[in-house]
């Protein structure tokens, strides 16, 4: 039994694809047409697919759907000369694995073949819904802390402060604090204070009286009173303008405010939960934010760690991420090889978990097979830095994180790029230090005259910058 057929009605294609899956030890069958195809399938079925669109009779489109409605799990590749944008969206919408454009590079399309084989053959162990899974997922330390903080507030009012970076999930820690508490079955609240233009926001906070300012044509309550006995999140509590701030203090003293043109004295139970990416001690020193005010937030502070600093969270996070896209897309749940999952690891993550979320989803929709590998990843990860992780003090960790990041992408001959860039580094700032004296900069690195000399023109340093 072949694993892959061609099919391709010209025959110098034809003998591309036997030359190279002959070479990759891939077993083949080839087809100048779809019905010889067609007829194959009384006798037996292969892995994997490859076909041409423009061929005598039926097209490969067709033959594309006749295949699916029969045998949905074989993965189909469909490849053309007339690319364009309708073709490939009715090649992907009628169940294609990959589009491919003519002319091509055969090594690459041998990739995706083996990508093809592998998501047949690996029926992953991932792939079950995972539905009993919380919305707040940690392994690592730094998330247990959290849930630890989560528990212990559980039969407590407190006030809390949520610092963290944006993206870490701190909407979700906030939203865990109310769940777990007895408010739990009133409304929780959210409001971004720094995404409402400051002449609104106190009336989205506060609510208005009909006629308070123009277009306020009906009394409006805000937020407060809507989480009234409840939970009220204010996320990037330290955008709020100064005037609120004191509005504010006043509100968490004593539970009572007016409507913006109100007269009536309202009344609220709620608790506060405030968040941001800043520090506040800061922004109090700077006079940018009241001390008595943050001193009234600051009543339990707990903080959202960076995902950098819980990376061996990243695979439970991805899985579950996967798996809340391929619900929501009603597609197949796709698994990361460990090559991925890996290169995550490494990376810096500069928009946390949030960032890992839009990464899976776009992963979900657009790699081509069901186990997503390094070549599948979306360009901008290339750009992406390494994590940070105790580099600070520590070049050798920073170096080896690059290393990897690097060997994970296929990259070859890095030694000698390294090696280059590295010996061109130490006589720059050699140099720089000597203020040019190449004597004396030889005599700090060790190394001859000569040597020196030698390596300034080999390296091609500039001398006069």
């Amino acid at each position: 039994m072949s694993q892959v057929w061609v099919l391709d009605d010209d025959k110098s294609i034809r003998w591309v694809f036997e030359k190279a899956l002959a070479k990759a030890n891939i077993s083949f069958e080839c087809f100048s047409n779809t019905n010889e195809a067609i007829n194959k399938f009384n006798h037996e079925k292969p892995q994997a697919i490859i076909s041409d669109i423009r061929m005598p009779g039926e097209s490969g489109i067709e033959f594309l759907t006749k295949v699916k409605n029969k045998f949905p799990e074989i993965p189909i590749i469909i490849m053309t000369a007339y690319s364009d944008l309708d073709t490939a969206v009715t090649a992907f919408q009628k169940g294609a694995f990959e589009y491919i454009a003519k002319p091509f590079d055969i090594n690459k399309v041998i990739n995706i073949i083996n990508q093809a084989l592998e998501s047949i053959s690996r029926k992953n162990d991932d792939g079950e819904m995972l539905d009993d899974l919380p919305e707040i997922i940690g392994q690592a330390k730094s998330m247990q802390d959290v849930f630890r903080a989560i528990g212990r507030l559980s039969q407590s009012n407190a006030m809390v402060l949520l610092n963290g970076e944006s993206g870490s999930g701190k909407e979700l820690v906030a939203k865990a604090i109310h769940k777990n508490s007895h408010r739990k079955n009133n409304e929780f609240i959210g409001i971004n204070t720094a995404a409402i233009p400051n002449d609104l926001l106190e009336a989205e906070l506060f609510g208005f009286e009909k006629g308070a300012f123009t277009g306020a044509n009906s009394q409006r309550k805000g937020k407060f009173e809507q989480a009234n006995q409840g939970t009220l999140f204010l996320d990037e509590i330290g955008d709020m303008p100064t005037d609120l701030q004191t509005r504010l203090l006043r509100v968490l003293s004593e539970g009572q405010f007016y409507r913006v043109g109100g007269q009536e004295l309202i009344t609220v139970d709620v608790r506060v939960i405030a968040a941001t990416h800043q520090d506040l001690e800061s922004l109090v020193k700077s006079g940018q934010f009241r001390e008595d005010l943050f001193h009234r937030l600051n009543v339990i502070r707990i903080k959202v760690p960076p995902l950098r600093e819980r990376v061996e969270d990243i695979p439970l996070l991805s899985q579950y991420f996967l798996n809340k896209s391929a619900k929501q897309l009603n597609v197949k749940l796709k698994s990361l090889s460990p090559e991925v999952i890996e290169y995550f690891k490494n990376l810096f993550w500069q928009g946390n978990v949030r960032q890992l979320e839009n990464i899976c989803h776009w992963l979900t929709v657009m790699a081509p097979g069901n186990v997503i590998n390094v070549s599948d990843l979306p360009a901008e990860l290339n750009s992406e830095p390494v994590s940070a992780g105790e580099s600070s003090s520590n070049w050798q960790e920073n170096l080896g994180r690059e290393v990897t990041k690097i060997l994970l992408t296929g990259e070859v001959d890095i030694f000698k790029d390294y090696t280059k860039n590295f010996e061109k580094e130490l006589i720059v700032q050699a140099l720089n230090y000597t203020k040019g004296r190449k004597v004396e900069a030889a005599k700090l690195l060790g190394i001859g005259r000569n040597t020196i000399t030698r390596k300034i023109k080999e390296l091609e340093i500039n001398l006069s910058r």
